[in-house]
Parts: structure tokens; sequence; C-alpha cells
């Protein structure tokens, strides 16, 4: 009951989405099952930290990276806070608890050339599917917008006579990503395209039977296409949006105004694109400063 109404808390006041919910629910669900199994412990509402400590140890022998284990661990964290906050419970158990280290993630982005290298590997084909996914890589690489969020955009969310886009981010907050004139174009193609289709679903992008796209077909067509043209480890969404911003960067655009494009609700957030950019900054610095030795020769 409390992980139900703790979901529904998340859902109605957090405002969070349904990615975010389920994998909440899953995070502390694997919990209570791992008390069931090893403790014959169903009630997880009022236990130690010798339950969770035990928890950590098993994900650690089974090979499970901090990261994901850090993930798990919020998630429950989050939950004793809503126990706690509600009265259920008078400690959390979580509340001296060090996450572990993790390493530093170096992502590298897309260059600009791999980039127009995939947009021109659709040219030859006009089918459907050619057409949608193009214009997927198009939206991901000049909105940088999300999987989730592309994946949920509708029809209605894109005005060509505007060149905008309404995309729904986390917690359900609207923003509006200019769209370029290029790729108006694809999105009549793709709309010409679609219209022939059967379908019952306002999603703007569906999948050849008329289904909306679902996360995996995303992320197997953006890692298929760029597989061809880049050898990079990462090849998926988050690697174009990741891109997006540090090009953005690269070419001078303002910190905030790459903040509310991305949907970031802190600056923080988006500082992480800043070392990426770090090289151009420095070459540009070089070739300005009155003391650079390039201007001291």
């Amino acid at each position: 009951m409390s992980i139900s109404a703790f979901i529904a808390y998340l859902e109605h006041e957090k405002k969070y989405s349904s990615h975010t919910l389920v994998a909440y629910r899953n995070d502390i669900e694997i919990f209570q099952n791992f008390c069931v199994e090893h403790f014959d412990q169903k009630d997880i509402e009022n236990i130690s930290y010798t339950y969770i400590r035990s928890w950590i140890v098993s994900m650690v022998n089974s090979n499970i990276s901090n990261r994901s284990i850090n993930r798990k661990i919020s998630s429950l964290k989050s939950f004793y806070n809503f126990l706690l906050k509600t009265k259920q419970i008078k400690y959390n158990p979580l509340q001296k608890h060090k996450a572990l280290k993790v390493a530093k993630e170096v992502n590298i982005p897309f260059t600009t050339d791999e980039i127009n290298e995939v947009i021109k590997k659709f040219q030859n084909n006009k089918d459907f599917e050619t057409v949608r996914n193009k214009l997927m890589v198009e939206l991901f690489y000049s909105t940088g917008m999300r999987r989730a969020e592309l994946i949920d955009l509708k029809i209605s969310d894109i005005d060509i006579s505007k060149g905008i886009v309404k995309v729904l981010g986390k917690r359900n907050k609207e923003r509006y990503i200019p769209l370029l004139n290029s790729i108006n174009v694809t999105v009549q193609e793709y709309l010409l395209l679609r219209s022939k289709l059967k379908t019952e679903v306002d999603n703007l992008f569906i999948t050849k039977k008329g289904k909306k796209l679902y996360p995996t077909l995303v992320y197997r067509v953006i890692n298929e296409y760029f597989s061809k043209v880049s050898s990079k480890v990462k090849k998926s969404p988050h690697m174009i949006r990741h891109s997006f911003a540090t090009h953005l960067l690269n070419e001078g655009a303002d910190l905030n105004s790459v903040k509310e494009l991305l949907g970031h609700s802190s600056l923080a957030s988006t500082q992480v694109y800043t070392h990426n950019s770090l090289k151009t900054i420095k070459q540009m610095y070089n070739r300005a400063h009155p003391r650079s030795n390039k201007n001291n020769q």
C-alpha cells in the first residue's frame, strides 16, 4: 500500500513522467523481493540500514555498476523520505548513507561531420520508415530533446507556420523550441506518408503498423545509423542531445539559452557541457586576448 501511495505522490504531486514512475516502482519492489528472499521480511517500511547494506553488497557482488546502485538507493531514499513526511516512520534508515564513488564519464559528442553523414544516408530512400528516421535524427539534433520527449510528441505540437515545436519535459514542464527551415520540409514529407497509414494514435512518430514508438526502437534506429559513420562507444539519442548542447556552446551560444532549450531546471545540469567546449574556448581566448602568444609574436 505504501509503495502505491508513494508512486501516486510522485505522479500527482511531483509530476514525474511515466518512465520515471516505472523506474522508482521497480527499484523499490526489487529491494522488497530481496528482503523477502533473504530475510523473510515483506514489510520494508520499518527496517534497519543493515537490510539495505546487505542489498548493496549483493548488487556489488552481482557486478551491478556503482552508478546503477546509487540510482536504486536514491529511489529507496525518496521512498523513506515520503514515509517520514507522511509520519509512517520516525527515521529514514538511509539518512546517513553515503553514495558509492562513481568514475566520471567522458561523453564524446558526435562531430558535425558525423551527423551530416548520417543525414545524407537518408537521401536516396523515400519510404515511410526512412523519412521517419530522418526526421527523428533531425529533430534530436536541432532541438536537443530527450528520447521520451520525442516519443510523446503529438502532431499538434509542431507548428510549421511559426517554426516551433512544443515539448513536454520532465515534471510536465512545457517549453518551445525553434525549428530550422530545413526540418519543415522533412516534417511535411513525413506527415504526408503518415497520413496514408491506418492509426488511432495522435503521436507524431508511429511505427509502420500505426502504433506509438517505443524507447528500444528509437535507440535501435539511432544506434544503427550512427554505427555506420562513428566509432564512438556510445551511439544513443542522448549522445545527439549531448552533441546539440556542445555544438551550440562551441559556436558561442549563451549557457542560459542552452539551459532553456534543454529543459534543465538548474544551470548546474547544463554546465557539464562546457567541459567539452573548453578546447574551443581556449582557441577563441588565444585568438582574442591582447596578451596571448599569437598577439605577442
